[in-house]
């Protein structure tokens, strides 16, 4: 039988440089554990773990630190941000169903419809297209859009609006309405 091995806060850190593929092999499987055990959802301790190694990799600096106990204390704030979260949801649902503004189940029916329309149509687009109207649906400027896409900012505006357009045709000609 092994005797358990305690994790040592303190030496964690003491290479010359600290590389966090190496700590995330080394913590992963730690920190999605622990952050299950408080939620008590895997998927979502797995995206929470995975959000401890980035902000891990934005906050490494030349300070020697202890690299375990960091991820930990990281990994707990962050699986309590998500009970705190799930609370404010349940009681924010909870408000709606009561004030009558809760979509029903049709309309969340009706919505998931729209939704894969969306998609199907935005998948017979050119790859150019459906990356314009992908980018701007999630709010980025014409600025942002064209450095991403490695497009002339000046001819944003205008690609765009040949996107809209073969959207339009191709939504109209698969799903016969715009509803």
């Amino acid at each position: 039988m092994k005797a358990r091995q305690t994790p040592d806060f303190q030496s964690d850190l003491h290479e010359a440089e600290p590389n966090v593929e190496s700590v995330f092999c080394l913590h992963y499987g730690r920190v999605v554990k622990l952050i299950a055990r408080i939620i008590r959802d895997p998927s979502v301790a797995e995206e929470l773990a995975v959000e401890v190694f980035l902000r891990l990799n934005l906050s490494i600096c030349t300070e020697d630190r202890a690299i375990t106990g960091w991820c930990t204390k990281t990994a707990v704030h962050l699986a309590l941000d998500e009970i705190r979260r799930r609370y404010r949801r349940e009681r924010l649902a909870k408000f709606l169903v009561r004030l009558g503004l809760q979509p029903s189940p049709e309309d969340l029916y009706v919505s998931q419809g729209q939704r894969e329309k969306v998609i199907q149509t935005l998948a017979k687009l050119k790859r150019r297209d459906a990356e314009l109207l992908t980018l701007r649906s999630e709010g980025m400027s014409y600025e942002e859009v064209a450095s991403l896409l490695s497009i002339k900012p000046a001819s944003i505006g205008k690609l765009i609006s040949r996107a809209q357009l073969a959207f339009r045709k191709e939504y109209l000609k698969r799903h016969g309405t715009t509803d």
